[in-house]
């Protein structure tokens, strides 16, 4: 009897003659390449297809697992854990069929994501160019921008040696192995103009009114559908304004972009978005409630309850009041609809356990939605990874409010992570606003004594809330020892 195994290979030979494409049914998960991290101290998991029912064998540095692949050719596998480290090689073999990857490390991995400032390169930014050449061990997985309207297993892609594109991305890798010493990978998966709704699964209709209306409208749009399939079939050919209505839809950046993704090992997920859900104050007050849910959906999908998120807050942004009436007038107002209710949604993602939030309420341009200063926002970012997923000991956020008390006519705000509190310029604090109602709201006097803020308005015998930078760009300078800023809050709440 002939050997099956010399048949196949036969076969095998014959169709890739005719057809390279489909030349063995072996496959890996996109992410699984030379040059590839993995995340350090985290048991691998590692997926891909074969024949049905075929037995596939993974190596790595002298440890061999054994899977079967399912009826549908689907398998999986798990590697243990390792310290940062490396070179290695991974095999993965089923029958004649394997792959060998080299130059494998360990190390901290996260994916970055999110819209046009996670997506902004850096070349036009000196302080954060200055570093590229200074950068060791740092290590890139650029997800190519496109759109699909089912998940997808696959995306287009590969590890380089180098930094990534992002600013934001880059300094935050670069100050995170610089503080580690450990090789630090960076899958980036971003686009300018995108909303939440665009990177959220369609299954999250069930929870969100907002966005089964959004995917019902979609899916009765044959135009809009249409339209899509016509640009995808363009290819690599599009031009921007194909590309801005690719990237302005819902869900279909998740299916391309997200999903296929998933459960690659990483320690989490750093999220720079929320300037394309801040058209309105109601889009801006759903996003609080939206937020959560999406960050617990993706860590369905990664099969991973303690997946990190770090978010990065707006920064201060003058230009969303530009329709209303005396707008210069406003920038410092906190009753103006701003950005502030936007970053106090976004703050409302602490709800959840591994969260944390960059402060960058003291960053930002009034007229440029696209800042330039963003090296603070990566090295801000690197402190909380560092100090959250790592338990370094490093101060990583600025003065959080605990409490406040009344007393007579003063209000006093109690803060943690504020030893050393003070201001950038030696003066007063500024930015705080107090009122008695809740509507009417004044100005106030503040005066630092140890690790509390004392405020005073002359306007007011018996103020009862407080606003804190709650504006579209406030003038602020209250920053704890380590010079990082005090977040902006408000205690009226219920108004």
């Amino acid at each position: 009897m002939v050997n099956k195994q010399i048949i196949r290979c036969v076969v095998i030979i014959w169709l890739g003659i005719l057809n390279p494409g489909i030349a063995g049914t072996l496959r890996l998960a996109s992410l699984f390449g030379d040059h590839m991290v993995l995340q350090q101290n985290m048991p691998v998991k590692i997926w891909g297809e074969a024949e049905p029912n075929a037995t596939i064998q993974i190596s790595i540095d002298n440890h061999i697992n054994r899977t079967t692949a399912d009826k549908s050719g689907y398998w999986h596998a798990q590697l243990p854990a390792k310290k940062a480290g490396g070179p290695y090689k991974l095999s993965v073999k089923s029958g004649i069929e394997s792959f060998i990857i080299n130059d494998v490390m360990f190390g901290e991995v996260w994916i970055c994501s999110g819209q046009s400032n996670m997506f902004m390169g850096y070349d036009g930014i000196p302080e954060i160019k200055a570093l590229a050449p200074l950068a060791q061990n740092i290590r890139t997985f650029q997800v190519q921008n496109t759109v699909a309207f089912t998940g997808q297993k696959y995306v287009n892609g590969a590890w380089n040696i180098g930094n990534p594109n992002s600013a934001v991305a880059f300094s935050f890798a670069y100050h995170l192995q610089k503080a580690t010493g450990v090789p630090v990978g960076i899958i980036l998966t971003s686009w300018g103009s995108s909303s939440i709704e665009g990177w959220m699964p369609r299954d999250m209709t069930d929870k969100l009114p907002h966005f089964a209306a959004i995917m019902h409208n979609f899916d009765n749009d044959t135009k809009t559908i249409a339209r899509i399939d016509s640009i995808l079939n363009l290819k690599d050919n599009r031009n921007t304004a194909d590309d801005i209505f690719l990237r302005t839809q819902p869900n279909i950046i998740y299916n391309a972009m997200l999903k296929p993704l998933a459960p690659y090992n990483c320690r989490g997920l750093v999220w720079y978005q929320g300037e394309a859900n801040s058209k309105t104050k109601e889009n801006m007050v759903q996003y609080g409630i939206t937020l959560p849910l999406w960050i617990q959906r993706i860590r369905q999908e990664w099969q991973n309850k303690d997946l990190w998120f770090l978010g990065v807050m707006l920064p201060g942004f003058g230009n969303n009041l530009n329709k209303m009436a005396n707008a210069d007038s406003l920038i410092e107002s906190p009753t103006a609809d701003s950005w502030a209710w936007m970053r106090e949604s976004q703050f409302k993602a602490l709800a959840l356990p591994h969260t944390a939030i960059a402060t960058t309420i003291d960053l930002g341009e009034q007229n440029n939605i696209h800042p330039k200063d963003k090296l603070p926002v990566g090295r801000r970012l690197a402190l909380l990874a560092e100090h959250h997923t790592l338990g370094m000991d490093v101060v990583a956020q600025g003065p959080v409010v605990k409490r406040t008390t009344v007393k007579k006519n003063t209000i006093v705000v109690h803060y943690k992570n504020a030893k050393g509190l003070a201001t950038t310029n030696g003066q007063a604090p500024e930015a705080f606003w107090l009122s008695e109602n809740g509507k009417a709201w004044y100005h106030a006097n503040a005066e630092i004594k140890g690790e509390t803020v004392v405020l005073k308005a002359i306007e007011l015998n018996h103020p009862r809330y407080v606003r804190y930078a709650f504006a579209a760009m406030p003038k602020v300078n209250l920053v704890n020892g380590a010079g990082l800023p005090a977040r902006p809050f408000r205690t009226d709440t219920q108004k």
